[in-house]
């Protein structure tokens, strides 16, 4: 008899085990697709927009209450930047931002910084008063993205051209080197 109970005891043990690492398993596969990382950089099948597509109307309030909209910089190249102050890659790149804006705006690019922080101008404020950002920043109000736009994950970017089409877009972080490049390259348009 004491045989048969200790059989029966580790068969219990081990089912649960088996059950426990299969739903651990299956939650992080779950999550995984949830919270997986988007893809990185340029130009996938992905994200390789419609040469006909037009960029989505877009508008926020600014720091200041203002609204921002991306009609007003019509005629313009302009880089959407959707980005938080808790997002590390992004903090990393607006130093870098700042640079090829302060470089190209004679040119006609602009940047367009959209906040996705729930605390809004609070957070946006704090962040930029350690960390200057000298091109206009609308504020989103949180995660949730502007009708029309596709955000999976932060940063994600937009290059749009003079007439309003995206021609291009970033769902991670940018090469900054290829980002200079197409903004170029759209200006000479």
């Amino acid at each position: 008899m004491p045989n048969t109970i200790t059989k029966s005891s580790t068969l219990k043990k081990f089912g649960l085990a088996a059950f426990l690492s299969v739903s651990t398993v299956a939650v992080y596969l779950i999550a995984g697709a949830r919270f997986a990382p988007a893809p990185s950089g340029g130009e996938t099948e992905e994200n390789l927009p419609d040469p006909n597509e037009k960029a989505a109307p877009l508008s926020a309030p600014g720091l200041d209450g203002k609204s921002i909209a991306l009609s007003g910089f019509a005629g313009k190249v302009v880089l959407v930047d959707f980005w938080a102050t808790w997002c590390d890659p992004c903090k990393e790149e607006i130093p870098d931002l700042v640079k090829l804006r302060e470089k190209l705006k004679g040119k006609g690019f602009e940047i367009f910084g959209v906040s996705m922080d729930e605390d809004g101008a609070k957070a946006v404020k704090t962040f930029t008063a350690k960390q200057p950002i000298t091109y206009p920043l609308g504020l989103n109000g949180g995660e949730q993205p502007p009708e029309g736009w596709v955000v999976p994950g932060l940063p994600t970017a937009y290059l749009i051209g003079r007439q309003g089409q995206v021609l291009k877009r970033w769902f991670g972080e940018k090469d900054m080197a290829e980002l200079e490049s197409d903004v170029t390259a759209a200006l000479a348009k």
